[in-house]
């Protein structure tokens, strides 16, 4: 297992960034490695961002020896989403099943978290289990949901180009958390944009983990201020990290999945700052 450490950049040096220092500042890429976990800790609200893909064998979840904690999870929780094929995991030797697109919330005080692909699964299609953690100070139960247990809405319109359904696992209505927010939203097709109008979350940050976008398709993300606006081109499986100030809104050559995950003072999905589309620049 690898982690990395990434420091963001604030809103003023955003705006002198080039393409490639934007992507290697707020884009993360390369995380479901056949065989391995990755993972990445940004410092904005200590989040983990990885990926755990296991083929032949398990693989365990192990504690970076910096942070001085016998387990990963003894001051973190985790909320994890399969976007591969099916897969388990098994937490303090509770097996869960997560079929693809099924989420599992792993609680604050939990020992050993290990990572399979099903037995008898073809080994080009292995589990891929997208994996986002932040500091947690209450505990509250390991909870598997499937993608039918989810709280789905359908949102947008086909005239705005932007008809897509919504899927929450944790939050203050489904899975308890300390202060982990997590779902995923899918556009229909002929849809393209995930959000507009644009906005941010004064008090968390926001991380879009794009997936299931076609080899030959691109996702564009608009981050930074309203009034000084920045791209990412982003492909399959890559991921951007939203500080507390930067909007965050895509729309892709055509339609694709995104998992949306949010961590810090307030769980309330509601809680944003809209801006108007006539604002942008």
């Amino acid at each position: 297992m690898s982690i990395d450490l990434r420091y963001l950049p604030d809103p003023i040096r955003c705006r002198s960034l080039t393409s490639a220092e934007l992507r290697s500042s707020f884009l993360l890429g390369n995380l479901f490695v056949p065989g391995k976990i990755s993972l990445c800790m940004v410092d904005v609200d200590r989040a983990v961002i990885g990926g755990a893909t296991p083929t032949d064998k398990p693989l365990a979840l192990e504690t970076p020896p910096e942070w001085r904690v016998d387990h990963f999870c003894d001051r973190r929780e985790i909320g994890i989403l399969n976007i591969g094929g099916a897969g388990t995991v098994t937490v303090d030797g509770q097996v869960y099943a997560l079929a693809p697109r099924d989420c599992l919330y792993v609680g604050r005080g939990s020992k050993q978290v290990t990572f399979a692909s099903q037995a008898g699964k073809d080994s080009k299609e292995p589990a891929a289990f997208y994996i986002v953690s932040y500091p947690a100070h209450a505990n509250y139960p390991t909870t598997h949901a499937t993608t039918e247990q989810a709280f789905s809405m359908v949102l947008g319109s086909q005239e705005e180009a932007n008809r897509r359904t919504l899927r929450r696992y944790i939050h203050d209505k489904g899975i308890k958390s300390c202060q982990l927010v997590m779902g995923y939203t899918e556009l229909e097709v002929g849809s393209l944009w995930n959000t507009m109008p644009a906005h941010t979350h004064e008090r968390r940050s926001e991380i879009y983990m794009y997936f299931d976008v076609a080899p030959e398709a691109r996702v564009i993300h608009l981050m930074g201020t309203p009034e000084e606006s920045r791209h990412l081109i982003v492909g399959n499986r890559e991921v951007v990290v939203s500080p507390s100030w930067s909007m965050h809104s895509g729309v892709g050559t055509r339609n694709y999945r995104f998992v949306w995950a949010m961590g810090g003072e307030n769980q309330l999905f509601e809680d944003m700052q809209g801006f108007p589309i006539g604002d942008l620049r």
